[in-house]
């Protein structure tokens, strides 16, 4: 089972290409899961713990490991006959439990994902070294389980608690030298929508980490924002909150006849 996983971990690894990146719809729940498994355009499936949260009844502070990974086998069991790659959003590691949290996310079949550096827990940063070890414990874990080539979407998340842009494209680097695949870039949250950036942003960290960055659209057109030269793109909880809309504006047309 390990040596298929880690080509299915191939394969999403060769997904991510400057200009031509992978596009990410990300899911929350089996029928997002089986819905976007099921178009041709989707060739690999994501999850954003901020949606998974929302979907169980709490929130994406509190989302404790147990909770993300159960929806991680829902949405694993869902997209199995599709072949297609799963990465899961599994926030900071969960502290201490990141070795664990890892060998659950491999046992329910993904392949890769994503790893902030911002500790939840204490509500700080970690420091750059512990960042970039955090990355290496991963990996590690990853390769003792036989799936070398796991895919981390490392988060430099400095812009979205204030931080400076030279920072993130600092401690980018460092988690790309670490063995990270692509570093997440986020902006800050006070925007009008929030965690995006700018063309300019975009192109600035195209050429700091060679293409190898993942941003959300944000306002941005996705062929545009591709066209920058990114790797990945992602749109984290957006599918939820357009359903959640749509959820409402059908309910209300019943409720209200």
């Amino acid at each position: 089972m390990a040596s298929n996983l880690n080509l299915t971990a191939k394969t999403f690894k060769s997904l991510h290409k400057p200009h031509h990146p992978v596009i990410l719809a990300n899911v929350y729940d089996g029928i997002s899961a089986k819905t976007i498994a099921s178009l041709p355009s989707s060739k690999a499936i994501a999850t954003a713990s901020y949606a998974i949260a929302e979907a169980a009844g709490t929130s994406d502070e509190a989302l404790t490991l147990e909770e993300n990974i159960r929806a991680t086998k829902i949405i694993a069991s869902v997209i199995k006959d599709s072949g297609k790659p799963l990465t899961v959003d599994i926030q900071d590691g969960y502290g201490e439990q990141l070795e664990d949290s890892i060998k659950q996310v491999i046992e329910a079949g993904a392949v890769g994902v994503n790893l902030e550096d911002f500790d939840k827990e204490r509500k700080q940063f970690y420091s750059a070294s512990d960042a970039v070890d955090r990355i290496k414990r991963v990996l590690a874990t990853a390769t003792a389980l036989g799936v070398p080539d796991f895919v981390v979407n490392a988060r430099a998340d400095a812009l979205v608690y204030g931080g400076a842009f030279d920072e993130v494209v600092s401690r980018g680097h460092a988690f790309l030298d670490a063995g990270a695949t692509t570093v997440f870039v986020m902006g800050p949250m006070d925007r009008p929508v929030p965690g995006s950036l700018t063309k300019e942003e975009i192109a600035k960290l195209v050429e700091a980490f060679e293409g190898r960055v993942n941003v959300t659209p944000g306002l941005l057109p996705t062929k545009e924002v591709a066209a920058l030269g990114v790797s990945r793109i992602s749109v984290g909880p957006g599918l939820q909150f357009a359903a959640v809309g749509a959820i409402k504006q059908a309910a209300e047309q019943t409720l209200d006849a």
